[in-house]
């Protein structure tokens, strides 16, 4: 009988560096070092969504120039893809950026932005970046109040801002997608529980331009939002919940409406990305320029908020949390409403206080191993994608914990010395652009058991390997 094996799990811990293992096994929130910043990035022009791979590397989304980058500590940011169709005036163009929750199986990256008739979300392969497939198309756009965020939640839904593009009454309007926080499948679908109104995206609705989302670790979201002239926001948001705008910006005693459980006048924030630590929210200021940290209750209120980062580095436009802890924060001078600086606009790091400055090595791939076993044979499909620099060559190599013995391949040179085994490119296969796959197979013989091989390295440098 045969049996399909697929590597992950434990060979997947040994495989995986810091990096990678924080991942599945979050680092524990720790206060970050704001003395400490290290710059990944520099030059860039409005970077908006944020998202991190599995590897520790991030993509990001430029507003104005629809480019996604994929920045790595220590490396030059390299392009990923254009977005097809962005239509970038005033506020609007490539905004929101989400990584899939499932990309070790899928490898969607999802993006949220203006084209010329309307706000849409898309999705693309990071192994295919130019096959961009629309899945919300029709949302109302304007040169402000696009909204724009888009994140996935604890329920692997996609929730997405959306502003009420300059007509207040979108916002109590529940027919309009506009002036709402949504939620879908990761196809776009209505979900086919949890989402308050029959047959509709819409989540929660009475918002002016929200951009901030966050989940605490009960599941909670909290969102960040753009007052009008007085007051802007932070709510907790519940499916069904009305918070107000038009009627209402900020606190009111009008039952009908949830009240923020934060307020700031709109010179002291203007609020725009936001990310949870622990029992701290984080959110990013333009026109306030600060970092505030706003602590958590517990129950779905907040304390008395901290600004942090006052002035220093001018108007921040995204805050994450990256799978080793750290804080990375974008800044947003060169968006037409900023005065920038050398080196504007920057991508900005802080390390957990206590960790090393210097982040660990990204993975050098993603890699799955897929082996089909009879009684002393097996055949193993290889598929390798590159998370580094491209090459124009490349060498894969892992050890068997067993007796396998290859005895032939095909797509690779592959060569074995005792348990160690390793592959190179074939003739054609060479070129390995970044988010690129290469796919290799071999033949092999065992006794005993088959464990799958250990220790997998791309040229020298450890691969993640997904299941």
């Amino acid at each position: 009988m045969r049996r399909m094996i697929v590597v992950g799990g434990a060979v997947a811990a040994l495989a995986l560096g810091a990096a990678q293992l924080a991942v599945s096994s979050p680092a524990a929130a720790l206060e970050p070092d704001l003395a400490n910043p290290q710059v990944v990035a520099t030059g860039l022009t409005v970077p908006w969504g944020l998202g991190f791979l599995p590897d520790g590397s991030a993509l990001v989304a430029e507003r104005n120039s629809a480019r996604v980058l994929r920045v790595t500590p220590g490396s030059a940011p390299t392009t990923v893809t254009t977005i097809a169709g962005v239509a970038a005036t005033g506020e609007a163009g490539l905004l929101g950026l989400a990584v899939s929750p499932t990309f070790a199986q899928d490898n969607f990256v999802y993006v949220y932005f203006t084209a010329a008739s309307d706000n849409r979300i898309a999705r693309f392969r990071l192994d295919a970046p130019q096959t961009q497939q629309v899945i919300l198309s029709g949302l109302a756009k304007a040169s402000i109040h696009d909204g724009g965020r888009i994140a996935f939640g604890p329920d692997g839904m996609l929730y997405a801002g959306v502003g009420d593009a300059n007509v207040t009454a979108n916002a109590q309007n529940q027919q309009s997608r506009n002036g709402k926080i949504l939620r879908m499948r990761p196809d776009g679908g209505v979900p086919a529980t949890g989402n308050p109104f029959p047959g509709s995206l819409v989540y929660s609705l009475g918002h002016r331009n929200p951009q901030g989302l966050a989940w605490d670790a009960q599941g909670r979201l909290y969102a960040a939002e753009f007052g009008q002239n007085t007051w802007d926001e932070v709510n907790q948001i519940v499916a069904g919940g009305n918070y107000g705008w038009p009627v209402v910006e900020g606190r009111s005693d009008d039952t009908r409406y949830r009240n923020p459980i934060v307020v700031w006048s709109t010179a002291e924030a203007s609020p725009s990305g936001a990310a949870i630590d622990g029992q701290t929210l984080y959110v990013a200021a333009l026109r306030g320029q600060r970092l505030w940290s706003v602590p958590l209750d517990g129950a779905g209120g907040a304390g008395t908020p901290v600004a942090l980062l006052q002035g220093r580095y001018g108007r921040l436009r995204t805050v994450e949390r990256a799978p080793d802890g750290a804080l990375w924060v974008t800044t947003s001078n060169r968006d037409g409403r900023g005065t920038p600086t050398t080196g504007d606009d920057r991508i900005l790091r802080f390390p957990p206080l206590g960790a090393p400055t210097t982040p660990p090595p990204a993975a050098a791939c993603s890699l799955r191993w897929a082996a089909d076993q009879w009684g002393s044979g097996f055949t193993a499909n290889v598929s390798v994608t590159n998370l580094g620099a491209a090459r124009s060559s490349w060498t894969l190599t892992f050890t068997f914990p067993g007796n396998q013995q290859v005895t032939g391949a095909w797509n690779a040179a592959v060569s074995q010395a005792g348990a160690a085994v390793t592959a190179r490119n074939a003739g054609w296969n060479g070129a390995l652009a970044t988010g690129a796959t290469a796919t290799f197979g071999l033949q092999a013989t065992y006794s005993g058991t088959n464990a799958g091989p250990t220790d997998f390295r791309l040229d020298g440098t450890p691969c993640a390997v997904t299941s």
